[in-house]
C-alpha cells in the first residue's frame, strides 16, 4: 500500500494544526456557524442528531495493521468503543466530542489517515473493488490509479468548493464490485486496439433523490491522460454545474440537462487546453505509483496439497465448510484465498465493528494476512491474502470474535445506513428494520436456498445504503411525523446496472419483515431451476410481486 513521504507527512501535519486553531476560535465564538461549516466539513466533521460525527478516509479501502489499531484506540478512548464502515470504504464515529476531534485528527496523522475531504462539496474518497490486486477476473490493478487520483484531487484548489460532492469509483474487473456506473464518474479499466489498457469513462451516475445510471463518454482513454481527462469533466461540472439549488447541484443533472452528446462536446474542448499538458501522467510517474502496490512475497506451497488438505478440514468440520464456502473467494495465486470477514450478525448494527474486533482484526492481519485489510462497500472487512493452509486457524479465531457469520452476499448481508439512530438527515430508523429482517430470516438452509440476493435499507432520499440499486430496495420516508418503509425491486450495482421499481404505497415498520417474507415467497415460487432473483424479477417483472405483497397486506 502507499506509504507518505516527509512532504505528505508535513502536510497533513500542518492540516491538523490549522483545524486545531479552527475549532479553538469557533469554540470561543471567534467563528460563527456559518464561517465554521466549510472548514468542519472538509476535516469531515458533521453534526448529527445526537453528537458530532466524524468520517474518516480509508483510501480505496486499504488499512494497515497499526492504522486499524489506531482505529480501535480512538473508538475506545475519544468514541463509545465501536466504529461504522460506510458504504464509500470509511470509517465513522458516531460519538467524539467537538473540542476532542483535533486530538482524534492528530492521532489519525501518526498512522498517516485523516479526514481531509470526507464531506463538503468536493472530490470525495476514490473507491474501488475491495479485491483489488488479488482478484480473479481482474484485467489490471486499479488501486495505482485510486492512489493517482487521490494525489490529484487533493487539496486541489480548483475543486475545492464544487456545486456538490462529486464521488469517483474505478473497476478493474469483469464483475464491478466498485458500483462504477453509479458514481458522478466511474472509470472501468478495459484493453484497448493497441494492446495496452485504457479507460472507459463514464459520467453522470448516482443515486439520491434522482437516481441515474453514468453514460459513457469516452470508450478508450488511454492512461497517460487520465488527469488531463478528469479535469476537464471537473472543469465543465464546475462552470456550469448548478449552485443555486442543491437537489439539482450534482453533475448527473447537468449531464441530463445537456444532454450527453453535448456535455461530451464541451469536455473534449475543454480537454483540448489540457491534453498533453503538465497532468499528462509519464511512464516514470505512473511506475512510481505501481511500485507501491507490488505484489507481496508469496509464500511457495504447493496449492494441489494446500487445496487437498483445505477441503478435508472442510469435510471433518461442516460448519468451518459452509463458512468456507460462502466467505472465502478465489485469489489469483493459487495456494492463497481472499477471506470476507462479516460485519452483520444479527443483533448488531450493519457496519458496526467494536474496539476489540479491530484489534484482534489487525491481529489476525498480522499473522495471516501480510499485515493488510481491506473495508468494503458492502460495509464488511477484507482480509486479502491467506494461505490456504491458515485459513482453519483464521476462521477458529474469527468464529471465537463473532466475526464468522456465513452470510457474505445473502439476504442477512444487509446494507444500512445509521437512519434515525444517529442521522439528521433521516426520515425513519434503518437500524431496527435491518434487524427485524435478520431476526426474521434466521434459517441459513432457507437464506442459502434463495441464493445471493442484495438488500439494502436508507433512511432517507440521500440513499446513503444505495437502495436504488438493492435486488430488495427499502427506503424510510416520513408521512405527517410517523416513520413508514417503501419497497423497490430489480436494482443492480453491476455493470448491468439497473435501478429498483417501486413496489408501491409505503409499510408500517412492523410491515416490512412480512412484505419480505410474501416477496420472497412469490420468487420461489416464480424462478426457474436455481434463478438467481434478479434474473427471475427481470423475466417476469414487477406485477407478480405487486399484486401478492399488497393482496396480503390488504
Amino acid at each position: 500500500m502507499y506509504v507518505y513521504d516527509a512532504i505528505d507527512q508535513k502536510m497533513l501535519d500542518q492540516r491538523v494544526q490549522q483545524f486545531r486553531g479552527q475549532t479553538e476560535r469557533y469554540l470561543k465564538g471567534e467563528l460563527s456557524e456559518a464561517e465554521f461549516l466549510p472548514l468542519r466539513l472538509q476535516n469531515g466533521l458533521y453534526v448529527q442528531r445526537l453528537a458530532p460525527m466524524l468520517r474518516v478516509s480509508v483510501p480505496y479501502g486499504m488499512l494497515s495493521s497499526r492504522q486499524l489499531r489506531q482505529l480501535a484506540y480512538i473508538a475506545r478512548h475519544y468514541d463509545k468503543g465501536f466504529a461504522h464502515i460506510s458504504t464509500r470504504q470509511n470509517i465513522q464515529y458516531n460519538w467524539p466530542r467537538l473540542e476532542e476531534v483535533p486530538d482524534i485528527l492528530a492521532d489519525l496523522a501518526k498512522v498517516q489517515m485523516h479526514a481531509i475531504q470526507t464531506s463538503g462539496n468536493c472530490i470525495r474518497n476514490v473507491t474501488t473493488d475491495e479485491y483489488a490486486g488479488v482478484a480473479a477476473d481482474e484485467l489490471e490493478d486499479p488501486r495505482p490509479w485510486c492512489e493517482i487520483v487521490r494525489q490529484w484531487a487533493t487539496f486541489h484548489p480548483e475543486f475545492a468548493y464544487l456545486p456538490r460532492k462529486f464521488k469517483i469509483a474505478i473497476c478493474g474487473t469483469t464483475s464491478d464490485r466498485a458500483a462504477s456506473y453509479l458514481h458522478d464518474i466511474g472509470l472501468e479499466l478495459v484493453s484497448s486496439e493497441n494492446g495496452e489498457n485504457a479507460f472507459k469513462v463514464l459520467v453522470g451516475g448516482g443515486l439520491g433523490r434522482t437516481p441515474v445510471i453514468g453514460s459513457v463518454i469516452h470508450e478508450n482513454l488511454p492512461q497517460k491522460h487520465l488527469l488531463s481527462y478528469l479535469e476537464a469533466i471537473l472543469r465543465i461540472y464546475n462552470r456550469y454545474g448548478r449552485r443555486d439549488n442543491k437537489y439539482k447541484a450534482r453533475i448527473k443533472i447537468l449531464v441530463r440537462a445537456m444532454g450527453v452528446e453535448q456535455f461530451r462536446d464541451q469536455v473534449n474542448a475543454e480537454w483540448a487546453y489540457l491534453k498533453d499538458g503538465p497532468t499528462t501522467l509519464t511512464t516514470e510517474a505512473i511506475a512510481r505509483v505501481r511500485a507501491s502496490f507490488s505484489p507481496p512475497d508469496y509464500r511457495q506451497i504447493d496449492p494441489l496439497a494446500a487445496e487437498t488438505e483445505l477441503q478435508r478440514q472442510a469435510r471433518t468440520n461442516p460448519e468451518f465448510g459452509n463458512w468456507l464456502k460462502r466467505n472465502v473467494a478465489v485469489h489469483r495465486v493459487a495456494a492463497y484465498a481472499i477471506v470476507n470477514i462479516s460485519l452483520k450478525s444479527t443483533g448488531i448494527a450493519p457496519g458496526d465493528i467494536s474496539d476489540v474486533q479491530m484489534d484482534a482484526i489487525a491481529d489476525m492481519a498480522d499473522a495471516w494476512s501480510m499485515g493488510e485489510i481491506r473495508t468494503t462497500h458492502q460495509q464488511n472487512m477484507v482480509l486479502a491474502d491467506v494461505c490456504k493452509s491458515d485459513l482453519f486457524d483464521l476462521w477458529s479465531r474469527a468464529r471465537a470474535l463473532g466475526l464468522a457469520t456465513p452470510n457474505i452476499g445473502y439476504l442477512s448481508d444487509i446494507i444500512c445506513c445509521p437512519g434515525g439512530d444517529y442521522c439528521a438527515l433521516a426520515n425513519a430508523k434503518s437500524i431496527p428494520i435491518a434487524e427485524a429482517i435478520q431476526r426474521r430470516f434466521d434459517d441459513l438452509d432457507y437464506v442459502y436456498d434463495l441464493g445471493k440476493l442484495d438488500l439494502n435499507i436508507s433512511g432517507c432520499m440521500n440513499a446513503c445504503s444505495h437502495h436504488h440499486v438493492g435486488h430488495i430496495g427499502i427506503l424510510g420516508v416520513d408521512k405527517k411525523g410517523r416513520e413508514y418503509y417503501q419497497v423497490s425491486l430489480g436494482g443492480n450495482a453491476d455493470k448491468d446496472a439497473s435501478l429498483g421499481k417501486i413496489l408501491g404505497p409505503a409499510f408500517e415498520p412492523q410491515q416490512i419483515p412480512d412484505v419480505i417474507a410474501v416477496i420472497l415467497e412469490t420468487f420461489i415460487e416464480l424462478r426457474v431451476a436455481d434463478e438467481p432473483f434478479l434474473e427471475t424479477y427481470r423475466r417476469v417483472g414487477i406485477e407478480p410481486f405487486k399484486e401478492r405483497v399488497y393482496a396480503t397486506a390488504d
